[in-house]
């Protein structure tokens, strides 16, 4: 057996032995904050447009009523509500990453089990979350491994292997079925970054055809049909193909870590990519007491994928979808008005003159950051009118690990997140979800977590 495949079988026997392996404590309560997390950013993306656009669509794929909407409560085939929870997770650029991965491991993972889930009935809160730090172990490990600079949508196309993982864990399938899933789902994993380069709302829907993809391959897994199984190193495999440079060091201590810890928390509904600047900007206006006028210019200085990802000039005219992915609007935004909102990416926001004049004193610029995949460490500096100077050194930028958001700060962006959507969730539904999250060991059927999220009680 050659070293490449050993890694492969690694990766299956985990899945199958983490079925049986309690969930460490941290990992635990880890799973809960960013199941909330993202239930709370994909209720607000109920209000982006394109989601009606969307449901339309899917109805031309088949009838059916085992699981449902987040929101709406609308009754759809698992496969659909797989495919329309996830766009609504990512939508907005608001939910969790898994920064050294540069994944978004909970838009793909959750959306899928939890559709999974209540498809099949009567899978426990304890059972879902053991299998939802697994699928995020897998997605963002194989991540992790990756060296070159992103090509393909590292987030949609690592989030599925995770779900398939996860799904298999939650059907006790064996090493051989589990494989074949894993090798199937992988025959269909799509997303490329160009669709982020133009900002395209295409974005956040390569998350959710990934969806369909985990579901697929379970469904064609359960009923034998052999899957590709050298997936990830063989001569047209995902570390042949999609992440060409990798690290086999990514995998040392696989058997023993839980990246459900490692996730980023993202404060404000834009890239993670725009964060530091953000944060930076914010501290040293805190700190020193300058205003919007006083600036005359504001430099970030960050690693190779800050520039890739949200180095980009801002326009009166920017789509939304563009707009959450540049840092100077971004960072001008939360400097006029001391946060980012949603409704920050309207465009009558977005063309606001005054808006507009400061961004265009803001520029990112590279560090000299050796590693393509780094989003830390980020500098802020600040030069004022009157010749002062300010600067910030940010070796983690705020809901990170190294500086996470405390669980107030947290609630605080789920209430906030929940309230505005297309609808805004109820006061009391908002603090049921918060229960029952929190008491997720406890739940006899996830099917009863769905019901919370609904607009209208059931």
């Amino acid at each position: 057996m050659s070293a490449p495949d050993r890694i492969t079988a690694r990766l299956v026997r985990r899945i199958v032995a983490d079925a049986t392996t309690p969930l460490p404590e941290d990992a635990r309560r880890a799973t809960e904050t960013f199941i909330l997390d993202s239930l709370g950013v994909a209720l607000s993306g109920t209000r982006v447009p394109l989601v009606a656009e969307l449901a339309t669509v899917a109805a031309q794929w088949g009838a059916g009523d085992a699981a449902r909407v987040w929101g709406t409560g609308q009754r759809v085939p698992a496969a659909t509500a797989a495919f329309l929870n996830g766009y609504q997770i990512h939508n907005q650029e608001w939910d969790c990453v898994h920064e050294p991965a540069v994944v978004h491991p909970m838009a793909v993972v959750l959306s899928t089990l939890l559709a999974y889930a209540e498809q099949r009935g009567g899978i426990d809160g304890r059972r879902y979350t053991r299998a939802c730090a697994t699928a995020v172990d897998i997605a963002a490990t194989i991540g992790c491994a990756a060296t070159n600079k992103l090509r393909f949508f590292r987030p949609a196309m690592c989030g599925a292997l995770g779900a398939t993982a996860g799904i298999a864990q939650l059907e006790r399938f064996d090493e051989a079925t589990t494989r074949s899933a894993l090798g199937l789902a992988y025959s269909q994993l799509s997303g490329t970054m160009q669709a982020h380069v133009e900002g395209s709302p295409v974005l956040p829907m390569q998350i959710a055809f990934n969806t369909r993809a985990a579901l697929v391959a379970i469904e064609l897994a359960r009923r034998g049909v052999r899957g590709p199984q050298d997936f990830l190193e063989g001569p047209f495999g995902y570390y042949t193909l999609i992440d060409p440079e990798w690290d086999a060091r990514a995998f040392d201590d696989f058997e023993a870590r839980h990246c459900i810890t490692e996730l980023s928390h993202k404060p404000y509904p834009s890239g993670r990519a725009t964060h530091g600047g953000v944060d930076g900007a914010l501290t040293l206006m805190q700190q020193h007491g300058f205003d919007v006028a006083a600036i005359a210019e504001i430099r970030v200085l960050a690693p190779p994928l800050v520039i890739q990802l949200v180095d980009r000039a801002p326009r009166p005219d920017m789509a939304p979808s563009y707009a959450r992915l540049c840092a100077p609007y971004v960072i001008a935004t939360a400097l006029q008005s001391g946060n980012v909102d949603v409704l920050d990416f309207e465009p009558q926001r977005i063309a606001d003159p005054q808006r507009q004049a400061l961004a265009g004193r803001i520029r990112v610029v590279p560090d000299g950051n050796p590693s393509l995949n780094a989003l830390a460490p980020q500098r802020v500096e600040v030069q004022l009118h009157d010749g002062s100077q300010h600067a910030v050194d940010l070796p983690a930028v705020l809901g990170a690990p190294g500086r996470p958001l405390s669980r107030e700060r947290h609630l605080a962006k789920f209430r906030r997140a929940a309230s505005s959507g297309a609808r805004p969730l109820a006061a009391r539904r908002i603090e049921d979800l918060i229960r029952l999250v929190d008491e997720l060991d406890a739940l006899p059927d996830m099917r009863r977590l769905v019901d919370a999220t609904l607009f209208e009680v059931p």
